[in-house]
């Protein structure tokens, strides 16, 4: 059946919408008009953008992929997860096709173990973020290296050994080694390694946005595309970028002018200072912000004395009142609540909103926005006071 439009309602329809013309366009351009001047901010999945307005250039920085230091760690973070799937490889095959996987990572563990020393991370990586801890970040990755190894060697001896029960009693929660001396749970490694990624992202930022003196009152900002795996990062809670833009306006930002565009266009990383793309989306970014918030500002004026909608913050379940489900990440009380942070890593690989790599951002923006952006003045779980073992 030939699909059938009366011309006269559809006219009527793009009155209102749908037209270059229509009222809600016109609305969009007079709501833009109030705040050509505004700092606008655009955060993609890698980058971040300021439009000053009046005229001004626009001026961005990277924050994930290009940073040093974050791919070799996120490396070590990943070992764990690659275990386990391992573990489920096996079980769900119920043959031998997961040993050629183990055997390509023990080569890698065993090579990452041969490239990393000091000088590595103090001298080339050189992280500033990370300045006083790089020994202890070698010893942390020497000593993860170790005992991944050490797991792969006795799964590819005897498969029967590599399930989840020694998964976990063995290198995720072991506390002594099989020679009966202590041991670091590789949970630790896991928080550790997160939060250092974080907490150097974080570092940037916080910096870098301090020194752009925004108008946070004034601000409009978007966080556009994709934020990691496909469905995730797609609520400001959930987004480890909205946190962190949120902790460098010192929480000054309404939640209200913070708008989550996971479909909106984005920019790529511009090369060799090339702004030209990030110039030319300046318009579009603009007008996609005033056109959510226009329709935001008809609420009041049809529906006043109405319940009205705000963007406060969710409750955010303690794990102190005995919970065994829960559907957002948990409060951490301190750098000593492993049971929050290894919890936090559970939900970030079952919620799929969450952004694995965030399990505790939002803890080390809290953490340097109260200590004035000084990484040395806020403890790291699960490498601060903890000693890995070397001689392994």
């Amino acid at each position: 059946m030939v699909s059938f439009e009366s011309p006269e309602l559809v006219a009527l329809f793009t009155a209102y919408t749908a037209s270059p013309d229509s009222i809600g366009n016109h609305l969009t351009e007079a709501s833009a008009e109030r705040t050509v001047d505004d700092p606008l901010i655009v955060a993609t999945g890698t980058d971040l953008a300021l439009y000053p307005g009046v005229g001004q250039q626009p001026q961005v920085e990277g924050f994930r992929m290009s940073t040093r230091g974050f791919k070799e760690l996120a490396g070590i973070s990943h070992v764990g997860p690659a275990l386990a799937s391992l573990v489920n490889i096996r079980a769900l095959r119920g043959d031998g096709s997961w040993r050629a996987d183990a055997q390509r990572l023990l080569h890698h563990v065993d090579t990452a173990r041969a490239a990393n020393n000091l000088t590595l991370w103090r001298d080339t990586i050189a992280v500033q973020a990370y300045r006083g801890r790089e020994q202890a970040i070698t010893d942390m990755i020497d000593y993860t290296c170790a005992v991944t190894a050490r797991y792969l060697r006795t799964a590819l001896a005897d498969e029967n050994y590599l399930n989840a029960r020694t998964l976990r009693e063995d290198y995720l929660e072991a506390t002594t080694d099989p020679d009966g001396q202590p041991a670091v749970p590789m949970n630790h490694m896991m928080i550790a390694t997160f939060f250092l990624a974080g907490m150097d992202i974080a570092h940037r930022v916080l910096r870098w946005f301090h020194d752009q003196n925004i108008d946070w009152n004034r601000a409009m900002v978007i966080i556009a595309g994709r934020q990691g795996r496909p469905t995730a990062g797609v609520t400001w809670n959930t987004s480890s970028v909205a946190a962190m833009i949120l902790g460098a306006s010192g929480h000054k930002l309404p939640l209200e002018r913070l708008y989550m565009a996971p479909h909106a266009p984005v920019f790529a990383t511009p090369r060799h200072g090339d702004l030209s793309e990030v110039k030319a989306l300046e318009p579009a970014y603009r007008g996609m912000w005033n056109n959510i918030r226009a329709t935001v500002e008809l609420g009041p004026v049809m529906f006043e004395g109405y319940p009205r909608y705000t963007p406060a913050s969710q409750g955010v379940p303690d794990l102190d009142d005995g919970l065994t489900e829960l559907s957002e990440m948990p409060k951490i009380h301190s750098a000593e609540d492993m049971l929050a942070m290894v919890t936090r890593l559970r939900v970030v690989l079952e919620d799929p909103r969450q952004l694995l790599s965030g399990c505790v951002t939002d803890f080390a923006v809290e953490q340097l926005v109260a200590r004035d952006n000084d990484p040395t003045r806020i403890t790291v779980p699960g490498l601060d006071g903890v000693t890995y073992p070397t001689a392994l």
